[in-house]
């Protein structure tokens, strides 16, 4: 198998029970990509990145993470969730627990108990996602929706992951905390040159953020290559998604 694919889809179909939701999807996203994952609502974006983490299985095919095969290695998942980071729509973080401790929850989960170790990663990572020492001492329920999703960020990068995986990152955020969160993952990756696969309707993200997009509609995918190339696709979902009145005022 290639390294040249952070992640190859090879003939992969889903189903629950007598539910298709992907048919025969082919992919290789090169390291260190921006692949922003699009496609109507139900026609199984969440699932694929279910997938691609190991947490299901397709029906048929197989799926290569950093050019190992996800089918029947259980070693290599348990190894994929330490190098792989993810952030899901709603941040998702633990209401019970300070910042602090959301963000050291992967690293104590992994068995590091060196206290100054904890607290100087964590401490770095806050700084990373531009928050401070004192936001560490917060609960989710004092934080902003924009802060949720940088500490959010600020935990699925703690392992320091050569793959980030992010559902929705912009959703529930306002014009300015999203393109400060924009902002924010794209010095991040220039920095650290992760691979990222993100699901998203965010028009401003495609444009201004993603090096490579995914179109998944009626159970394949339907267009894969960057935005140019995706909008010159002739599915009418693409028509619908990539050349309405809005996207034109966006991509013109």
């Amino acid at each position: 198998m290639s390294d040249s694919c952070a992640i190859k889809l090879v003939q992969v179909w889903t189903r629950f029970g007598d539910k298709l939701i992907h048919q025969d999807i082919n992919l290789c996203l090169p390291h260190g990509e921006i692949l922003g994952l699009v496609g109507a609502s139900g026609c199984g974006k969440t699932t694929l990145l279910r997938e691609l983490i190991g947490l299901q299985q397709p029906s048929q095919g197989d799926i290569y993470v950093m050019g190992q095969s996800l089918l029947n290695a259980a070693d290599y998942k348990r190894q994929l969730r330490t190098n792989c980071g993810m952030l899901f729509q709603k941040g998702a973080l633990f209401s019970a627990l300070s910042v602090f401790e959301n963000i050291a929850f992967p690293l104590r989960e992994l068995g590091f108990n060196e206290t100054k170790l904890i607290t100087r990663l964590v401490l770095m990572k806050l700084e990373s996602v531009g928050l401070s020492q004192q936001d560490a001492r917060l609960k989710p329920a004092d934080l902003s929706g924009g802060m949720i999703k940088r500490v959010a960020l600020a935990r699925a990068l703690i392992l320091e992951p050569s793959l980030l995986l992010l559902d929705e990152p912009t959703a529930g955020l306002d014009p300015i905390a999203s393109q400060d969160f924009v902002n924010l993952l794209s010095n991040l990756h220039q920095e650290l040159a992760f691979t990222v696969v993100m699901v998203t309707h965010d028009l401003d993200i495609l444009r201004d953020l993603c090096t490579q997009i995914a179109v998944l509609a009626d159970r394949h995918l339907v267009a894969y290559g960057t935005l140019a190339e995706v909008m010159n696709g002739e599915h009418p979902f693409i028509a619908q998604f990539f050349h309405n009145q809005r996207a034109k005022r966006v991509f013109q």
